[in-house]
């Protein structure tokens, strides 16, 4: 069977790839879901040798209350047998309509772990986000604790207020409290991400949290042609003409074979030739549907379907079409917010060095720094959200065009 093209993620490094990749292996080996369609496309398998099925030997016997006499003797019993068989080529044809089911079985499993693997992925940059936010704003803290030691210093040579000293522990408590909101929501992203593997919901997960996004977006090809999920259309059609061809099959006639044994007693007193022969008749019969309208009802049934598949896959298509266009849109929305957030942190950071300089010749201001402090706490968030962004929507546009 065609194996399918697997998903290739987008990552920013060998190693961050790797790690990725080994998650998703393990998701694929363990996940419930998964297991669950690769025994239905098993069971689909099986269903192959399933079709070679030949219809029932019938057997019969009957004994005679009253004996029939005939020249030869009297009948005493009869006993036959009969075996009814399919048209020439209909235990094949079986065999190739369960194979076409199970072909759908199988691009069904393949479109399960291709949207596993993008939960996981979508999950692994989740914690990347809260991680690396609450690194950020660790960071941040500590900022705000020099730049309090600094207020108490001015404090004590009359260059600073008390106020500028509890606005900066006030900040420091509102990011303490952004820190712990974000602790409880990797919490709770690592239970999500845990299961998807199907393993122990405690166990932390490993996410780097340095990255950053490409100067260059990867290649990729700009068609839907071999998304599994348009391929399973492909598959369905496949299987409705199969479908006719073994209803063709089913309205043609059937052939039987049978014999009949009659056990003939001896006349007595009497000697002649083949007194007492036993009577041996084989048989032939013909099975022909001449007044039976559902093989051309199934005939006009499998054209309609064939029109409704055809009508769901260029639907699809366009639904796929548009989750692309808007995919690769956001993806250069990403791309450009992550640059301006670059230029934007720049000029903060130097903005801050302007004001630290200040301090030296002896003049500070603290709400300034508190405003400067605040601007590039948002410019690293927006960048962190960018690229969270980016490799999300990336992913999204390999599942939608590999």
């Amino acid at each position: 069977m065609k194996i399918i093209g697997c998903l290739i993620f987008v990552v920013p490094t060998f190693v961050q790839a790797q790690q990725l990749q080994s998650y998703i292996n393990e998701a694929d080996k363990n996940n419930e879901s998964i297991k669950a369609y690769e025994m239905r496309y098993n069971i689909a398998q099986e269903k192959i040798n399933e079709v070679t099925w030949l219809p029932n030997t019938e057997f019969s016997a009957g004994y005679f209350v009253r004996e029939p006499e005939t020249r030869t003797g009297a009948q005493v019993a009869k006993f036959s047998a009969k075996q009814m068989l399919p048209w020439f080529g209909t235990v094949e044809t079986r065999q190739n309509h369960a194979s076409a089911m199970a072909e759908i079985d199988y691009v069904e499993y393949i479109i399960a772990k291709r949207k596993l693997a993008l939960a996981v992925t979508k999950s692994y940059y989740q914690l990347y986000r809260l991680n690396a936010k609450r690194s950020v704003l660790t960071k941040n803290i500590e900022l705000l604790k020099t730049y309090e030691t600094l207020a108490l210093r001015s404090i004590e040579v009359g260059k600073a207020g008390a106020v500028d000293v509890l606005l900066l522990q006030i900040r420091q408590n509102e990011l303490q409290q952004e820190s712990e909101i974000l602790h409880e929501q990797i919490l709770g992203e690592t239970v999500n991400f845990n299961n998807l593997l199907n393993r122990d919901v405690a166990l932390p997960i490993d996410v780097n949290t340095a990255i950053t996004i490409p100067h260059q977006d990867p290649a990729f090809i700009d068609s839907l042609s071999l998304n599994p999920e348009l391929l399973r259309f492909d598959k369905m059609f496949a299987s409705v003409i199969q479908e006719e061809l073994l209803n063709k099959k089913k309205g043609s006639p059937k052939i039987g074979f049978g014999l009949d044994y009659v056990p003939v007693q001896e006349r007595p007193n009497m000697v002649f030739d083949d007194n007492g022969k036993d009577i041996v008749m084989p048989m032939v019969s013909v099975s022909i549907p001449i007044f039976n309208k559902q093989y051309r009802s199934v005939t006009k049934q499998n054209e309609l379907r064939k029109q409704e598949i055809t009508f769901q896959q260029e639907e699809r298509l366009h639904r796929l079409e548009s989750l692309l266009a808007k995919s690769i849109a956001l993806r250069n929305k990403a791309r450009i917010s992550f640059n301006t957030q670059d230029k934007n942190l720049k000029r903060a950071k130097d903005a801050e060095q302007i004001l630290m300089k200040n301090y030296e010749t002896g003049t500070i201001n603290f709400n300034d720094l508190l405003d400067i402090q605040e601007l590039q706490l948002k410019f690293e968030v927006n960048q962190i959200n960018a690229i969270e962004d980016y490799y999300v929507q990336s992913s999204m546009i390999n599942y939608l065009s590999n």
